[in-house]
């Protein structure tokens, strides 16, 4: 099966998928509604499937693209060229709150996109939620699977740490299933689309997130295990109790809220410890 398309051939370290499907793109495009004087910022242009129909609705897009070659194409783009700032660089490092200072529209915050390597969606994701602050939206291409665990609530199989790390910082919207025969070379696993849109203030109150991320992380670590095991080096059962849940239960239970009080609790015991 080929893996070139337009001339330029896939590379796997770089988790390469081209989306080639126009009914797909003209889907995605229609989601994202882009459109003058918004600050525009594409992950992974690749080849331009995404890039091109955006151009033709605005007058400037940044793309980060950390494949040279596909960087070099981008700027020389006989149509586009002038409307694009392709910043090379891996999307892993950068730094979006002072790229968002430097956006041409002043005082307005980044609308992401992108069809991103299924190898570091998670991780990059992770790496987005911390630049929430200055990102109006967001819409991914994604594995089906971890589209699925991003809007997953408490009971479902698919909850886990990023469901409940994602539904902190963001509103999670599904938006579009994409079979494996929309890109080229296709994947192996079915896509889909989805919609981030980062709260204006968090739906619960934490006193510290990274303890929040570390709970989180314990209590889904080994799934099969009750809290007061999982969680164990940091609060006994009977201070799991005094917060009104049951030790007994699994991680794959506890909603937002709750993990939010185990995550305090955690917090306030380390800070008196010390004291």
């Amino acid at each position: 099966m080929s893996k070139t398309h337009l001339g330029h051939t896939a590379r796997k370290r770089f988790g390469q998928n081209f989306l080639h499907d126009e009914y797909v793109i003209g889907k995605i495009v229609a989601a994202i509604a882009p459109k003058n004087e918004q600050n525009l910022v594409e992950i992974g242009p690749g080849l331009g499937a995404l890039t091109d129909p955006v151009c033709e609705e605005v007058d400037a897009l940044t793309v980060i693209e950390l494949d040279r070659d596909l960087a070099k194409r981008l700027r020389h783009h006989p149509f586009n060229g002038d409307k694009l700032t392709v910043i090379e660089q891996d999307a892993m490092t950068m730094d979006f709150g002072s790229l968002a200072k430097e956006m041409p529209v002043k005082g307005k915050k980044l609308r992401v996109f992108g069809n991103l390597p299924y190898n570091i969606s998670t991780p990059l994701m992770f790496h987005l939620f911390d630049h929430a602050h200055c990102i109006e939206d967001m819409h991914f291409m994604l594995q089906k699977e971890v589209v699925n665990r991003l809007a997953a609530g408490p009971g479902s199989k698919n909850y886990g740490r990023l469901s409940v790390m994602a539904q902190y910082y963001c509103h999670v919207i599904p938006v579009l299933n994409v079979p494996p025969g929309a890109f080229k070379p296709p994947p192996k696993v079915d896509s889909a689309v989805v919609k981030l849109v980062p709260h204006q203030s968090p739906p619960v109150d934490v006193e510290s997130v990274n303890t929040l991320e570390r709970v989180c992380a314990q209590a889904f670590n080994q799934r099969r295990k009750t809290i007061r095991n999982s969680l164990k080096d940091c609060l006994s059962e009977d201070e799991i109790r005094e917060l009104g849940l049951d030790p007994t239960c699994r991680a794959e239970v506890l909603s937002l809220n709750d993990f939010a009080k185990l995550a305090n609790a955690v917090t306030a015991k380390e800070s008196q410890q010390e004291q």
